[in-house]
């Protein structure tokens, strides 16, 4: 399975990267393959190199302004003029979307992949990975839109939302009828 993965290239403390590894390296012991925004810094780095060190394959997207920042040695490289094209070459190259933690850009990328998903113009599985209940607010939020009527779908045909790693891997695999 190709799985885009939203995330920040922050440098962040071990309550978040742990938790990065640990589903970067279920995933390349799966044999799946990285599609994420290609940095080779901070929390995309941790990442790329948890799947790419247990045999999975890296595909990356950066964009032009962020290009010195790609990681050598992907599998694929992709280089988008800007970060709409970016994100829509993302979800191009995925069947499947997890959203880690991050700040602006990792919730643009989301809502826009929900807002798809709303509309009918993918049916691809979506993971919200809620670290040490970094979205817990969030989550509130789309409950909150769900029962005052701002949602045409039920939330759940829309996110699954994982508390770990294992159970994000568990969920896309099986959506996907794989055992």
């Amino acid at each position: 399975m190709r799985i885009c993965v939203f995330l920040s290239a922050a440098d962040l403390d071990d309550r978040y990267t742990r938790p990065a590894r640990e589903f970067a390296e279920l995933l390349g012991k799966g044999g799946h393959t990285l599609v994420w925004g290609g940095s080779d810094v901070g929390l995309m780095k941790v990442v790329a190199d948890g799947v790419q060190e247990t045999g999975g394959r890296l595909c990356g997207v950066s964009v032009d302004f962020l290009a010195a920042k790609a990681r050598a040695g992907a599998d694929e490289m992709v280089i988008a003029k800007d970060l709409a094209e970016r994100k829509r070459l993302l979800l191009e190259k995925s069947d499947a979307v997890v959203i880690m933690v991050g700040g602006t850009g990792t919730l643009d990328e989301a809502t826009e992949i929900l807002e798809l998903k709303k509309h009918g113009h993918t049916d691809k599985p979506v993971v919200l990975l809620n670290t040490a209940g970094f979205y817990d607010g969030l989550k509130q939020q789309f409950r909150r839109m769900e029962s005052e009527g701002f949602l045409p779908r039920p939330l759940t045909d829309l996110v699954f939302f994982a508390e770990e790693p294992v159970g994000a891997l568990a969920y896309l695999e099986e959506s996907q009828g794989i055992e």
